[in-house]
C-alpha cells in the first residue's frame, strides 16, 4: 500500500482519498522509515479511519504508527462534534496511557555505584506485572469518588502536591466523568489496581538528561544536562480495559441497529449525540481520571523511595513533576475549520497532545513556551522531552507522536530473542533492567520498537513538535 503514498514534502506522505474514504490519509513519516509501514496493515487502518462518519480534514499517522485494534496506534482523527462518530477503538483498550515525567535535584555522580540498589528497592516497592494489586483498597463510595476527581482525589488524600495538579493534562480530570456508566466488573477491577505500573509496555525509568536542544524550554520546564530524572508510563489498568470491552460490544450491537456499514467491525462506533456516544464518553472520562489518579499515586511513591534510599528529604531532593499527558483519549476540543472554530472530537490513540504557546489548555507555568511533549522510548536508547507548536494545532488537532512504536509483534520480538540475554544486552549499555514475566524483556526488548531517534527527528522536522532534550536511561522497572 506504501506504493499509492504521494510525497508532499520530507515529513509527509499522503494517502489518497479513493472508495469510501471521505478524506485523505496523511502520515507523517521519513523515507527512511518506510519501509516499516510494509510490515503491516497499518496503512489500510488509516484508509478505514477516513471513512468514518464526520471526519474532519484527513486520517492522520503520526511516525510511530504501528497495527492496532480498529484505528492504528499512532492515530489522530478529528470528528465533528455534532455530526461525527466516537470510537473505543480510536482510543484503545489502556485508556489514558500515558507518561509523567518528574526531574531531581540530584545528578548522575550522586547515583554512583548506587544504582543496581536503587533498581532493587523500586523494584521491591512499586507494584507490577499482570493483575498487580496496590495498598490502597477502595470501598465502591470512594472509588466513584476518585472516578469524578482524577488526580486532585489521590492528593486530597496525602498522595502528592497540588502543583502535581497543576502540571497534569487537564488538571488530572475530565469533568464529565459519570460512574454511573461504568460497568459493575470494571468497578470491580479498579478497586485494587491503584498505584500499579501493571504489565507489557508500562515501566518506571530513571534517567539523566543528556542533552539539551532548547535552551529557553529546558530552562522552563526546570531540565539541566545531568539531572537525575524519573519517568513513569502507565493507564488505568483493567479498569480501563474493561470499560473499553464493555463499550466495543454495545457499540458493535448498536451499529447493527442504526445500519452503518463500517469497513471492519473493530472501527464499531456511535454518533457522539447519541445515547451510546454520550455514555461511552462519560464513561471513558472515568478511565481518564482513574488513570491520572494512578500515576500520581506512583509518582508519589517513588517520591518515598527516593527519600529513603539516599536519606534526604523534599527540598534537597526536589522531586518536581514537569507534567503529565495522555496518549490513548478522545476530547471535546475547539480547532479551527476551514477557517472558523469548531467543536471537534479528537481521538489520540498512541499521539499526544501538542498544544502551542499562549494557549488556554497549557498550564500558566508553561504557557508562555507551549506545552511539555514527553516521548519515551526503548529501555536502551533514549526518551524525549519537546515543545507544542501552532503548526501542530494547524495541521494535526495538536496532536504530535506518543513513542517509538513497535515494528516486531510481540510473538516475533520473543522469536528473535531467542537464544539471547537480553538483560545482559542492557547492562551492557549501562541500563540496569528488571521486571515480571516470563517473556516481559523479550516482548519489550530495543530491536522490537523503530528508532526513537528518526521518530521524533521526523515530528520535529515536519515541525508539529520541538525538540528539548533527550534523556539517556539508567534504570527501568519494567511491568
Amino acid at each position: 500500500m506504501t506504493s499509492i503514498l504521494k510525497k508532499i514534502d520530507d515529513y509527509r506522505w499522503e494517502l489518497p482519498k479513493t472508495g469510501d474514504m471521505r478524506v485523505p490519509g496523511i502520515i507523517y513519516t521519513s523515507a527512511a522509515m518506510l519501509n516499516s509501514l510494509h510490515q503491516e496493515e497499518s496503512l489500510k487502518q488509516v484508509a478505514n479511519v477516513a471513512t468514518l462518519p464526520g471526519i474532519l480534514k484527513a486520517s492522520l499517522a503520526m511516525p510511530d504508527i504501528h497495527w492496532g485494534y480498529g484505528f492504528p496506534i499512532g492515530g489522530v482523527a478529528g470528528f465533528d462534534w455534532e455530526s461525527g462518530v466516537i470510537s473505543p477503538g480510536g482510543v484503545g483498550y489502556d485508556i489514558n496511557c500515558g507518561v509523567r515525567l518528574a526531574t531531581t535535584l540530584l545528578v548522575e555522580q550522586d547515583l554512583k555505584n548506587k544504582v543496581t540498589d536503587l533498581a532493587d528497592m523500586l523494584y521491591r516497592h512499586i507494584p507490577c506485572g499482570v493483575g498487580s494489586t496496590g495498598s490502597i483498597k477502595l470501598s465502591l463510595k470512594e472509588e466513584k469518588k476518585m472516578l469524578t476527581q482524577g488526580s486532585q482525589w489521590a492528593v486530597d488524600h496525602g498522595l502528592g502536591e497540588d502543583r502535581d495538579v497543576d502540571h497534569t493534562e487537564d488538571g488530572g480530570c475530565m469533568a464529565n466523568a459519570d460512574p454511573g456508566e461504568v460497568s459493575q466488573r470494571a468497578l470491580e477491577r479498579g478497586q485494587k489496581q491503584l498505584g500499579t505500573l501493571g504489565s507489557g509496555n508500562h515501566f518506571l525509568e530513571v534517567g539523566v538528561v543528556d542533552s539539551i536542544y532548547h535552551r529557553k524550554a529546558a530552562q522552563t520546564f526546570g531540565l539541566f544536562e545531568g539531572q537525575v530524572t524519573l519517568i513513569l508510563h502507565s493507564g488505568s489498568r483493567g479498569f480501563g480495559y474493561q470499560v473499553c470491552d464493555d463499550f466495543l460490544a454495545l457499540m458493535t450491537r448498536h451499529i447493527h441497529k442504526i445500519d452503518l456499514e463500517i469497513p471492519d467491525r473493530q472501527l464499531a462506533c456511535a454518533m457522539i449525540q447519541s445515547d451510546e456516544g454520550m455514555r461511552y464518553f462519560n464513561a471513558m472520562a472515568c478511565a481518564a481520571n482513574y488513570a491520572w489518579a494512578n500515576r500520581q499515586i506512583l509518582l508519589h511513591r517513588s517520591r518515598e523511595i527516593f527519600h529513603r534510599f539516599f536519606g534526604i528529604g523534599p527540598t534537597d531532593l526536589g522531586m518536581r513533576l514537569v507534567y503529565d499527558i495522555c496518549h490513548n483519549i478522545a476530547k471535546k476540543e475547539t480547532h479551527i475549520i476551514d477557517g472558523k472554530p469548531r467543536y471537534v472530537c479528537v481521538h489520540r490513540k498512541g499521539a499526544t497532545r501538542a498544544f502551542p504557546p499562549g494557549h488556554i489548555a497549557v498550564c500558566a507555568d508553561y504557557r508562555n513556551i507551549g506545552q511539555p511533549i514527553l516521548i519515551p522510548g526503548d529501555m536502551g536508547t533514549a526518551s524525549y522531552v519537546l515543545v507544542g507548536t501552532q503548526k501542530a494545532m494547524d495541521e494535526t488537532f495538536g496532536s504530535t507522536c506518543h513513542g517509538a512504536g513497535r515494528v516486531l509483534s510481540r510473538k516475533a520480538a520473543k522469536k528473535a530473542a531467542k537464544g539471547r540475554s537480553i538483560y545482559r544486552e542492557l547492562e551492557d549499555k549501562g541500563v540496569i533492567v528488571r521486571w515480571t514475566g516470563k517473556s516481559t524483556l523479550a516482548e519489550e526488548m530495543p530491536d522490537a520498537y523503530k528508532d526513537i531517534s528518526q521518530v521524533v527527528e521526523v515530528v520535529h522536522g515536519a515541525g508539529i513538535s520541538t525538540k528539548v532534550a533527550k534523556l539517556r536511561p539508567l534504570i527501568v522497572i519494567k511491568g
